[in-house]
Order: structure tokens, then C-alpha cells, then sequence
């Protein structure tokens, strides 16, 4: 990824402060010639009980909770869980304040695959609730662009710069 971006100038890097989104942000940033700055409001949701565990073991430790997210998927059925609100409000915070620091030029943040939904749904105006509907794959690149004080997603989920060896989800076709 960091030869991917080489060459372009970046006016802020943001990591989340755990640790494989960390680290891959300080491997981008040594590339570049940059230092990552980590941000807990980065961070991928908080799982509660969930936490961990495998989706077998959710379903056998928590067969209601389960069952509620099976039937319609809403952080909010998570026994302990961060909950769909708070989650939203905090990663659109941290956006918003990125945005505020950085009026001008490109910004870069490395985090997870649901912090990235959170900042898609925003633009589209929808919440996300739980429900992922956009692919997000380890490693992958989701530009949002501002066009005339506006938010405009401007591609997700680009892998073009992995190894075909790296990618570890194919879609069907």
C-alpha cells in the first residue's frame, strides 16, 4: 500500500490505536515518510460479550442475542456492546474533526472494516446499525472525497495494489 501511495502528499495521517491497524499505518507511513498519529475514536466497535469470540460460539453462548442479529443485524442486540448510537456518534466525531484540522489537501486513515461502513453510511445519509451491505477486505483502499463542500464516495474496497496471493475474500463471478 505504501507504494501505492507514493508520491502523493499527504496533510494528515490517522491510525486507530490498535494494533494491526497501528502498525499497518506506521509500515504506510515509513513508506511515505510519515508519522501516524493513533486515535482511539478510530477503533472498530466494541463487541461487549461478543468480544472474541467465533460466530459458533456466539450463537451457542447467546442464542437470543444471536438470533435477533440473524434476523435483522443491529449492534444494538450486542449483550455489552458499544450500541449503534454511540458507535456512529464517536468514528463522526473523529471525522469531523479530522476534517476540521485538514480544510485542504489529502488525508489518510488506517482503520476497520465497520469505521469505514459508519463514514459510507454518513455520506449516503443512512444509518449503519450493523448492516455492512458495502465489502471491506483487510488492506483495501475507500477514497471519500469533498466536492463543493460536499461528501462524495469516490471508490471502496480497492484492492488493485494487493498480491493476488493477499486477498482473502472473492466475490462470486
Amino acid at each position: 500500500m505504501g507504494g501505492r501511495l507514493a508520491g502523493r502528499p499527504f496533510v494528515g495521517v490517522y491510525a486507530s490505536d490498535l494494533k494491526r491497524a497501528l502498525e499497518t499505518a506506521e509500515v504506510i507511513g515509513r513508506a511515505l515518510g510519515v508519522k501516524p498519529e493513533p486515535t482511539r475514536a478510530l477503533r472498530e466497535i466494541y463487541l461487549g460479550e461478543w468480544e472474541g469470540l467465533r460466530t459458533e460460539e456466539i450463537a451457542e453462548r447467546f442464542p437470543q442475542a444471536w438470533a435477533a442479529w440473524v434476523e435483522e443485524p443491529d449492534w444494538d442486540v450486542v449483550p455489552g456492546g458499544e450500541g449503534a448510537a454511540p458507535f456512529d456518534a464517536r468514528v463522526g466525531a473523529a471525522l469531523d474533526e479530522i476534517l476540521r484540522r485538514h480544510k485542504h489537501g489529502d488525508v489518510l486513515v488506517v482503520t476497520h472494516g465497520g469505521v469505514i461502513q459508519v463514514a459510507l453510511h454518513r455520506i449516503v445519509g443512512r444509518p449503519s446499525r450493523g448492516l455492512f451491505p458495502f465489502r471491506i477486505q483487510n488492506a483495501s483502499i475507500s477514497l471519500i472525497e469533498k466536492r463543493n463542500g460536499r461528501m462524495v464516495i469516490g471508490g471502496v474496497n480497492d484492492i488493485a495494489h494487493l498480491e493476488s496471493s493477499l486477498i482473502t475474500e472473492v466475490g462470486p463471478g
